[in-house]
């Protein structure tokens, strides 16, 4: 293999766990299943949830729907070992999940991946899994959110709302 092919390789793979973060992030489970092999899974053992097949990993939006009100993620780089056609490697991340219930969790973890060359694109094959083994959360907090959500005219303390850029506002999945 060459080294520009390393490279680009490489350069694929990181669009690919970017891409995921977003999908999910959007919630577009239709994007988030189209990452996939057809075969490929999505497992959260601390969930716990095992998806299998990009059926299931579309039918996840309604059930995080369910009972998650918002969903905040940040993917960090970690390590890819390339062997050929597939690949292997750990991204880092950082989760801020509201519930519906009120509660919320804050999760430092890392997904252990594999990934395969499909035709033009690299895929998660048999392979996205938030953990391995036993918990691989290095953090995660449970607690209830204080106040409400902050409307259109300031935060629940009084203060005056402000925004950046194209304006703030947080996208849920239904609606």
């Amino acid at each position: 293999m060459s080294d520009f092919q390393a490279i680009a390789d490489r350069v694929e793979i990181e669009a690919l766990r970017g891409e995921f973060t977003d999908a999910a992030m959007m919630c577009d489970y239709d994007r988030v299943a189209s990452l996939f092999t057809p075969d490929g899974a999505l497992r959260m053992p601390n969930v716990p949830v095992e998806l299998v097949g990009r059926e299931q990993i579309r039918a996840w939006r309604e059930r995080r729907e369910a009972f998650v009100e918002y969903f905040v993620q940040t993917a960090h780089p970690g390590t890819i070992q390339l062997d050929g056609d597939t690949a292997s490697g750990r991204a880092y991340l950082h989760e801020l999940i509201g519930l519906r219930d009120g509660g919320s969790h804050q999760n430092y973890a890392i997904y252990h991946d594999r990934y395969q060359r499909t035709g033009d694109s690299w895929k998660f094959p048999v392979g996205r899994k938030l953990g391995s083994g036993g918990m691989t959360a290095v953090t995660m907090t449970v607690t209830p959110r204080a106040g409400s959500s902050p409307g259109q005219s300031g935060w629940p303390d009084g203060r005056a709302r402000r925004t950046h850029g194209g304006g703030g506002s947080v996208r849920r999945c239904a609606g």
